[in-house]
């Protein structure tokens, strides 16, 4: 199985890496918006996309641009984010190319859903909290990136 896993610098970045014992005997590829995290996972391939955020419309429009080439290219039977925007923008582009998709919302959110992980409930093939008070019917509790 060909795994694209792709979350935006800082937490959203180290919560994906903790996921990676998930991955083992997968073919993992890693998306992220920090040059230098590709030697943060040695050994597996590692694509640099520009970072977006709601607030600037511009680089929403370009990171889509990116990471939709980049989903086409690498053709990933799932796909994995811990968020933020770049995440977002990978599970909406493979929804619409019937990719199967999974959200995992960052663990900093304890009293409800992120924006992105709001929009991702609508979209993504399974959500999932890092909180059982969150859950849904359709948000999912397995535990947290630090048990």
């Amino acid at each position: 199985m060909k795994i694209l896993a792709i979350a935006s610098a800082g937490g959203h970045w180290i919560q994906l890496l903790r996921l990676q014992p998930a991955f083992r005997n997968q073919e993992v590829v890693f998306v992220s918006t920090k040059m230098g995290f590709e030697n943060m996972v040695k050994g597996q391939t590692f694509f640099l996309v520009p970072d977006s955020n709601r607030w600037d419309k511009f680089s929403l429009m370009k990171g889509f641009w990116h990471i939709y080439k980049l989903v086409n290219i690498i053709k990933p039977d799932i796909i994995i984010t811990t968020g933020a925007a770049p995440g977002l923008i990978a599970v909406i582009t493979g929804r619409c190319l019937g990719i199967k998709t999974i959200w995992i919302d960052s663990i900093a959110n304890v009293e409800e859903l992120s924006m992105s992980g709001k929009i991702a409930k609508v979209v993504a093939t399974k959500l999932y909290t890092q909180w059982p008070d969150l859950i849904e019917s359709d948000v999912h509790y397995n535990g947290n990136v630090l048990s």
